[in-house]
Formats: structure tokens, sequence, C-alpha cells
């Protein structure tokens, strides 16, 4: 799509994190130094929270490009409402180990076995929990349990906390008390300022062959910034949509106008008027997550309204066998418009 159009090696605002666009702004840094940190201490619990979208996935997938596998085994985690009776076999099955059949106790003392097998090799055991503030204070307190492990004066693991700013609330808990003792370092990656969220996005745009097509002006970045809140996540929404939208209207430069519109698009799509740009109702993290979910699913199933392609077609008569191949891999066939059936429009 507007790869081509804008000269483009590849896309520079998809959603799924990929640790090559990793940008440095002031707060990605820290958590990465943090978790570096923990890396070089090898035990304990590092602790990372971030608002959904901030970038903690795509921190910690750098971290995970940059982890020496001779030294360090890795193991990720993502917490799905576990509780404290699942969390030892999936903690086991992270880290490749035959579970089946295997009551906890034997769990218990195999992945022990497993983890001091690793120290004799002069390696050391990490484990990644993704989505923590998931967890149930049980299964928290089986983390904490697993983090005694120990051969002579070495720690058989260590563990990255990483979620939602709930994640807070639930370390403070009274019953966490022995657990924050063990947390060596935390971090909180809060949303990138005015000057970084320009950064971030030219950053990326060049790491796909940008050459300032389409161009952008002071006031196009300070909207950008403004409609997303300097939350990465959403500034890849609105700037894939951003650059869908001026290609298909055939536009070099875009303008903060352009950003005002997509954004206010995607608002109306979202059935919320009402909305500040980009923000959430504030009605809680939930309310949240179901927001982001729902951008998320919109960005991929429903590119633009059909009413906005309608419109689009009508004016950009050069853009109708392209955007028909868009929508009908995204809603199935269009019916015939104009005497021209969707199999002609394919074979012009």
């Amino acid at each position: 799509m507007y790869e081509a159009f804008y000269g483009l090696n590849g896309k520079p605002f998809q959603l799924n994190p990929d640790p090559s666009f990793f940008f440095a702004s002031k707060g990605h840094n820290s958590a990465f130094s943090f978790l570096k940190y923990g890396v070089y201490q090898g035990e304990g619990f590092i602790v990372i929270t971030g608002e959904i979208g901030a970038g903690k996935t795509t921190v910690l997938r750098a971290l995970m490009e940059e982890l020496d596998s001779r030294k360090v085994v890795a193991a990720q985690l993502v917490s799905t409402q576990l509780e404290a009776d699942d969390l030892v076999r999936s903690v086991a099955v992270a880290f490749g180990m035959p579970v089946k059949g295997l009551d906890k106790a034997q769990l218990l003392s195999t992945l022990e076995a497993f983890l001091a097998g690793l120290v004799v090799e002069k390696k050391r055991a990490l484990l990644v929990v993704d989505e923590a503030q998931n967890l149930s204070p049980r299964a928290m307190e089986e983390l904490r349990m697993l983090s005694n492990f120990q051969l002579g004066d070495h720690a058989l693991l260590q563990s990255f906390l990483v979620g939602q700013p709930e994640l807070r609330d639930l370390l403070r808990a009274p019953d966490m008390q022995q657990l924050r003792q063990r947390i060596i370092a935390s971090y909180h990656l809060g949303p990138m300022d005015a000057a970084e969220t320009r950064g971030y996005v030219e950053h990326r745009l060049k790491h796909v062959g940008w050459n300032n097509d389409p161009s952008f002006d002071d006031e196009t970045f300070a909207a950008i910034h403004t409609e997303t809140g300097g939350i990465p996540r959403r500034i890849n929404q609105l700037c894939n949509r951003l650059l869908l939208s001026g290609f298909l209207a055939e536009k070099h430069v875009l303008a903060a106008a352009d950003v005002e519109q997509v954004g206010a698009e995607i608002r109306d799509e979202l059935g919320g008027p009402a909305l500040g740009p980009m923000s959430v109702p504030a009605a809680g993290a939930h309310a949240e997550r179901m927001y982001d979910e729902l951008q998320r699913a919109d960005n991929v199933i429903r590119p633009f309204s059909l009413s906005a392609i309608t419109a689009r077609l009508d004016r950009l008569e050069k853009s109708v066998n392209t955007l028909i191949e868009l929508v009908r891999a995204q809603t199935g066939p269009l019916p015939e418009r104009r005497g021209r059936s969707t199999r002609q429009a394919k074979s012009n």
C-alpha cells in the first residue's frame, strides 16, 4: 500500500513489538538499563511497569536480543490469570522441561535440579513474567518461594515482573512484604514528551528508508503528540492511518490538520465523539484496556469505515483498484461499481 507510494522498504508503524525498531527515549533507555542491571545482579526481582502500549514488551524483546544464550537461559511467561497451582507447572514448561504426570512436589524437585544444573554449567536462569498484574497473590507467593532456590551462595532463579500500573498496587499489599524485600530495582515507564514523540516517529520512518516523503512540519509532530499522549502504540496506530490517508489522497506533505482528521476518524469509528484526542474514559484500567484492544482490532480489521472508503473512491479514481484490493482482503468482495466488476478492476 503506502510503502511503495512513499518509497519505504517496510512498514514503519506495525503494532507488533519489534526490537529492531527500538527507540531509546529517556524512559525506554532507563527501563532497558534497569533490566540490564538486573541481569548483571543475577538474583531477586526487577519490576517494570507502564501503561498499555508504553513499550514494555519492546524493551523486553530488545533485552532478549542482547542476552548471551551461552550464559543466560531465559524463559518468558505471559500471565493470563495464572493461579498458584498452575504457576510452577507453567514455569517448568517455559524452561522446556517435561511436566506430564508430575505432581507439585515432583515439579519443584525437578525444577530445582534443572536450575542447579545450569549453575554447574556456569549459566544463569532468568524468568520474565509479562502481564504480571494478572497474577493472584498466591501465585506471587509461589514466585517468591522459587526465588529461595539456591546452590551454595548462588541464587538459582532471577525474575523480571513486567506489567501495567496495577502491578504496583498488587506489590504494595501487606501480604507482599516478603516479596518486596527481594525487589532490587523497579521502574515505571511513562509516556514520551513532545520532542521524544517526534524522534520516535522519525526513527521508525528512517528505519524503513524514509527520505522526507511524506514531509512533516513542526505543527504536524506537535499534533501527533497531542493526539496520542506520547504512548508508542497509539503513535503507531495513528501514524499508520495517517500515511494510509496521505497515500489515498496522494499527498506528499502531511499537516497538523491531516493528523487531527485521522484522529477524529478513529474516535468516530469507536463511537466516542465526546472523547478527547486519543483519550480514555475515566473508568479505570479495565476501560483503558477495552479501548486499546478496540483500537488494535479496528486497525487490523477495518482500516477505513465503508462511508469513508466510498467518499474517497469518488474523489480518487486512480486509487480505486488498490483500495478494492485492500477492502476485499479485510471485509470481502465489494459490489460492482460503475459497471466494472471486481474481476475487471483487479485485471487493470
